[in-house]
């Protein structure tokens, strides 16, 4: 293939570009728009959520993504013509230059349907997350277990293991993910935190303070996949929104919902306590997409369609 001749005349189109538009050409004709690749947010840090945007130069099926060794499925917004999904980079992501490869199959026409392929480097950046220098108490079981006690952790960890790591396929949720409970946020994540003078692993969620028995809403709409207590989260509740993302509510006083129920934003899944390792009343509330921590927060501040 002669690519001086070809960037004669596309003299602004880079050697990539060229690529995905002799592989979005068709028979007889190519298409003349590009890739269009948008993030939200524009800065990326380890630990948050992510939700991309793309408007691809011609009419797909469907598009696929794959995104620091993460693969998802994009959902086609009718009203822009846009396809979007939300993604998000681990608290373990060095920062760096990442790469999301898409692929899609273009619409059936005049033309059989082609894959189409695309890709757009990221910059992650590292967080800044807080240092807090309080130390915090709690029960012995917690921190020094007996043997009887490390058997109900083991068993709690294999529950966790078999339901936090599940992906369906179907997106659930639809909209910006709304606050749990009107209350002030008493820690947030990324937060390193200190037991009985041991310095654990940095808090993964946010705090809300909240007194024992204020009702807990769910953040968008889902299924319950787990609504039963484990050993450090307490009384939890954890619903699936979809395409590997959940959120989780917990040191729970009372469960409002049952495993296998459909919710909508805004309903009542539990009322808040201090079960499990919590230092008194509080909402614990975590967000998780495929596997990986991700900071609550920051998806509140997201506007999703």
């Amino acid at each position: 293939m002669n690519w001086g001749l070809i960037a004669h005349y596309f003299p602004k189109v880079s050697v990539s570009g060229l690529t995905c538009l002799l592989l979005s050409a068709g028979p007889t004709s190519a298409y003349g728009a590009t890739w269009s690749v948008r993030a939200q947010p524009t800065r990326l840090v380890n630990g948050s959520p992510v939700l991309f945007r793309v408007k691809p130069p011609t009419k797909l099926n469907s598009l696929k993504g794959i995104w620091i060794g993460h693969e998802f499925s994009f959902s086609l917004d009718k009203k822009t013509k846009t396809w979007f999904a939300l993604a998000g980079v681990s608290m373990e992501t060095a920062p760096g230059s990442y790469a999301l490869e898409l692929s899609g199959e273009t619409a059936a026409g005049k033309t059989p349907p082609q894959q189409l392929s695309f890709t757009r480097n990221f910059a992650v950046a590292r967080g800044k997350y807080p240092k807090i220098e309080v130390k915090l108490s709690v029960e012995s079981k917690f921190t020094e277990p007996t043997p009887e006690q490390q058997k109900q952790i083991e068993e709690a960890q294999q529950i966790k293991k078999d339901y936090l790591n599940r992906i369906t396929p179907a997106r659930e949720w639809s909209g910006s993910f709304s606050t749990p409970a009107e209350a002030a946020i008493s820690d947030v994540f990324g937060s390193e935190r200190i037991f009985n003078g041991k310095t654990s692993s940095p808090h993964l969620g946010l705090d809300f303070r909240v007194p024992s028995g204020t009702p807990v809403e769910a953040m968008n709409d889902g299924t319950v996949l787990l609504a039963r207590p484990l050993y450090f989260e307490g009384d939890l509740v954890a619903i699936d929104h979809g395409q590997g993302l959940l959120t989780l509510y917990m040191h729970l006083s009372e469960f409002k919902v049952k495993e296998g129920e459909q919710i909508k934003r805004g309903q009542i899944v539990g009322l808040s306590g201090g079960t499990g390792r919590a230092t008194g009343p509080h909402l614990h509330v975590a967000v998780r997409w495929q596997g990986t921590y991700l900071d609550p927060e920051a998806l509140m501040r997201l506007s999703l369609p």
